[in-house]
């Protein structure tokens, strides 16, 4: 079985890429949990934090956005102290941030429908046969990235609203020789 080139050898890693990777994900919760996840990413390698995920989602409440954007300072030192999670000051403190964030957008619109924007609330199938065809960044991931900063989140630079978008199956970029390639969803393509 032919898998995206990026997919190690580690069952947790394969049955993310099988099952979750580039699958559309319309529910604002799992989209800002992530967003999150995407963001501690930032500098590691996303198995890192793929081994951490269910920690993250002990210790932040399950990404309840109500409980996450209420942490006290005292709450968030005591996280920077479990190894059981990446000891960052700035993205522990960053997920309080980004709650508050998200909640002052959900009082408008759905995050879903925000994010799902930027693509025309469509998945956008991509044809690449290589992974170094694959950019790390392109003009809607900019335009993401500038208004969630805008909107007050933190993490969310363009190359990380990219991965985001990728995982999410906002843009769909399993490689064409990967078993998990679509040709078509009825959606545009790029």
């Amino acid at each position: 079985m032919n898998r995206c080139s990026w997919v190690g050898k580690e069952a947790i890693y394969q049955q993310y890429h099988d099952t979750e990777w580039g699958v559309p994900v319309y529910d604002s919760e799992l989209l800002f949990q992530h967003l999150l996840l995407d963001g501690v990413q930032a500098g590691l390698s996303w198995i890192t934090i793929l081994k951490k995920r269910e920690n993250y989602r002990e210790i932040f409440y399950q990404f309840d956005a109500n409980k996450m954007a209420k942490m006290s300072n005292k709450n968030l030192e005591k996280i920077l102290k479990n190894p059981a999670i990446i000891r960052n000051r700035l993205k522990v403190y960053g997920f309080r941030k980004n709650a508050l964030a998200y909640l002052e957008i959900s009082k408008k619109q759905s995050f879903s429908n925000f994010l799902w924007a930027f693509v025309d609330g469509q998945p956008t199938i991509n044809h690449w046969k290589a992974h170094s065809e694959i950019p790390t960044n392109d003009d809607v991931s900019l335009a993401m990235s500038k208004a969630l900063k805008k909107a007050g989140f933190t993490f969310v630079g363009t190359t990380i609203c990219y991965a985001f978008m990728e995982a999410v199956g906002m843009i769909n970029n399993h490689t064409t020789d990967c078993f998990r390639y679509v040709t078509d969803l009825g959606n545009k393509e790029s």
